[in-house]
């Protein structure tokens, strides 16, 4: 009688699963970022001119107490918070969004992003990789600036007004520094993915950011305070502050929501575009 011997199986190879890929995709992306040497001097730049801008404008406001007007004494004295988080960090974030563009156009002009996306066949994870890492890194950053620059605010006015971290709403707007800027990175890295150009897509978003808002209170009537306040960085920005004033067409988690519906939406067009078009 023969015996047939059958041959031994051969161990069958288990597939990565989509985590590992994307986990491994977030690991690219954290890599090239600070490997980057611009990251680290955007960055540092981010913290700087937030904690200069902080002291300066606090320092002035203070210094000018008496040569001010009525009203704005009162702004100051309503919401001291929103005035110490907002005098440094309105130019400070200027370097989140030439950084946040950069990380995508960079990649692009180049060439590196060919490897990239060989790399990656499905488009999307390439790009929601990018933006989950940098704001991870943005919120970090913005919050270690939003701290000092508070605590330093807080001790220049303390002449004029009080202000702590125990007060209402104060730890919210501190956070919502953190939050708005992490948001602003995915925004500035969608403008980015659109016209994948630096200069074009640069001008874009300093457009949103600093031009669009003075244009928006020219508008007549109504027209002028809806236009302005549903802008995305103005939206946005409502979470740094502390109160809501009778003017305020949208409170401070509304405004972050319609600044969040925005980014989403351009981040979806960008996704979008990214798979249709060639690299």
């Amino acid at each position: 009688m023969s015996t047939t011997l059958m041959p031994a199986s051969q161990p069958t190879a288990v597939p990565p699963s989509a985590a590992a890929d994307f986990a491994g995709e977030l690991q690219s992306e954290w890599t090239k970022i600070r490997s980057v040497r611009s990251t680290i001097w955007a960055l540092v730049a981010l913290v700087v001119v937030t904690i200069s801008f902080t002291a300066l404008f606090n320092w002035l406001t203070v210094s000018q107490w008496a040569a001010v007007t009525d009203g704005q004494r009162q702004a100051v004295m309503l919401d001291p918070t929103g005035q110490i988080l907002g005098s440094g960090f309105q130019f400070s974030q200027l370097a989140i969004c030439v950084l946040g563009v950069l990380i995508v156009t960079g990649e692009y002009s180049s060439g590196t992003i060919r490897a990239t996306l060989l790399a990656v066949p499905r488009r999307t994870p390439v790009l929601v990789a990018k933006a989950l890492v940098f704001a991870a890194l943005v919120f970090v950053v913005a919050e270690v600036a939003a701290f000092t620059s508070f605590m330093i605010g807080a001790a220049i006015l303390s002449s004029r007004v009080e202000v702590s971290l125990g007060d209402s709403g104060v730890l919210q707007a501190i956070l919502g520094v953190g939050l708005y800027a992490a948001l602003l990175g995915v925004f500035a890295i969608a403008i980015g993915a659109l016209p994948r150009h630096t200069a074009g897509a640069i001008t874009a978003i300093i457009g949103f950011v600093l031009v669009l808002s003075p244009l928006a209170l020219l508008l007549p009537g109504d027209w002028g305070r809806y236009v302005y306040a549903y802008l995305p960085t103005n939206a946005g920005q409502r979470i740094t502050t502390t109160i809501q004033a009778p003017t305020d067409l949208l409170t401070a988690w509304q405004g972050f929501g319609v600044f969040a519906a925005w980014t989403i939406a351009l981040i979806l067009v960008a996704g979008y575009l990214l798979k249709r078009r060639d690299a």
